[in-house]
């Protein structure tokens, strides 16, 4: 005789409870929990993203007229300083001599200014090591020097010596004329 326990059902569907459609009310239950979380949790995410003024300002307009041969301007933007140098032909040529030399982070000084405007060197002035501001004519490649670590770039803001990483960044930017640069 089999031992059997009296009101004992083996037979699940017997009882009319379906393990199948317990797991898809378990499952629907989850999905519609975490798309709640997800509804009450976007308004929150949302609110970080930048203010409409802040947007405004992610480009900016420069009149190059202002900036003469062998000449450094920098402005803000986006809440860094931003390098707008008009070039002399021997910092050109230096940058040029320069393109075959043994860089960190290689660039050639043409992919690092728009075709036809070598003389306009626009960066964003941030030392690529700890995000100090460089200044320009020190160092040992006539570019931008950064005192408080010691990185010496050339005159195309490639990194030749010292523990920044990479070059001096070049942003997005078009000439909107011979006389007006945007920047983002």
């Amino acid at each position: 005789m089999a031992d059997t326990v009296v009101g004992a059902n083996p037979d699940p569907h017997a009882s009319g409870e379906d393990p199948n459609r317990r797991d898809f009310i378990h499952i629907a239950a989850a999905v519609m929990a975490v798309g709640a979380v997800g509804a009450l949790a976007w308004p929150f995410i949302d609110q970080m993203n930048p203010a409409g003024d802040t947007l405004a300002l992610a480009s900016v307009e420069f009149d190059l007229t202002k900036v003469e041969a062998g000449q450094q301007v920098t402005i803000k933007w986006r809440g860094k300083p931003l390098f707008i140098r008009n070039r002399t032909g021997k910092e050109i040529a230096e940058a040029i001599k320069d393109d075959n030399a043994d860089l960190r982070d290689p660039q050639t000084d043409e992919e690092r200014h728009k075709p036809g405007k070598a003389q306009w060197l626009i960066l964003i002035g941030t030392c690529t090591h700890l995000g100090c501001v460089p200044t320009f004519g020190g160092g040992e490649y006539g570019g931008w020097f950064c005192p408080c670590h010691g990185s010496h770039y050339d005159t195309s803001g490639r990194i030749r010596k010292g523990p920044a990483p990479t070059n001096l960044a070049v942003p997005d930017y078009a000439f909107l004329s011979d006389t007006k640069v945007k920047v983002g």
